[in-house]
């Protein structure tokens, strides 16, 4: 099975703090791949450097065939992102920020009203569409970050601790719509977490500890 990431000495120093101190791992195409650590082991900067958020020291990230400094805009078209904290607009609605979103990842206007239908029924969101997302639950808005991050079909989607300060009930039913992920055809889930409980669901997972 080829590798859709790879990962090669990877590292982020701020002045003399070093947040990742060379990191070197593959993930395969398709595959539940967890990124398990404690909090400040390195988890999120890594998936901020992988994502082009912020930019290597040193070392070397392929994601999709592309590289993360020197091919951004083909990386960010290959990727989905879902934050730790929420992003969503919560004055628009489900909808709409669906719409926004499309508009953004420049998915074209004959296929976006199917595009949102399709993971609004994935996440069991469809009869909320309308609603205010501040009128939405924790683990409401979880879910429609995952589908946010789905609309423009991409080859790769990172969960950042995606579980963060949710309830167990809420917690086993994210689970639930972050495995029926790995049945859409060509998509890896690539997710930090420092739920031993979580790790579990991954096919491989690695471990980073103090960068």
């Amino acid at each position: 099975m080829e590798n859709i990431i790879e990962i090669s000495n990877l590292k982020k120093a701020y002045g003399s703090f070093e947040a990742v101190k060379g990191v070197n791992c593959s993930v395969k195409k398709g595959e539940i791949f967890g990124f398990l650590g404690p909090n400040g082991a390195g988890k999120s900067t890594t998936i901020n450097m992988l994502s082009t958020m912020i930019r290597p020291s040193s070392g070397k990230a392929m994601i999709n065939g592309f590289e993360v400094t020197s091919q951004q805009a083909k990386v960010r078209e290959s990727i989905g992102i879902i934050f730790q904290e929420n992003t969503l607009d919560e004055k628009l609605t489900a909808y709409e920020n669906l719409l926004l979103h499309c508009r953004l990842y420049s998915v074209p206007k004959n296929v976006r009203a199917e595009r949102i239908k399709e993971v609004l029924e994935m996440v069991e969101l469809t009869d909320k569409k309308d609603n205010l997302v501040k009128t939405f639950s924790g683990g409401m808005k979880r879910r429609l970050e995952i589908a946010r991050g789905l609309l423009h079909y991409p080859k790769v989607i990172f969960l950042d601790e995606p579980t963060v300060g949710l309830d167990p009930q809420t917690r086993d039913h994210i689970w639930q719509y972050i495995l029926k992920l790995e049945e859409k055809a060509g998509i890896t889930v690539f997710l930090t977490t420092h739920y031993m409980d979580e790790a579990e669901h991954c096919d491989r997972f690695a471990v980073i500890d103090d960068g």
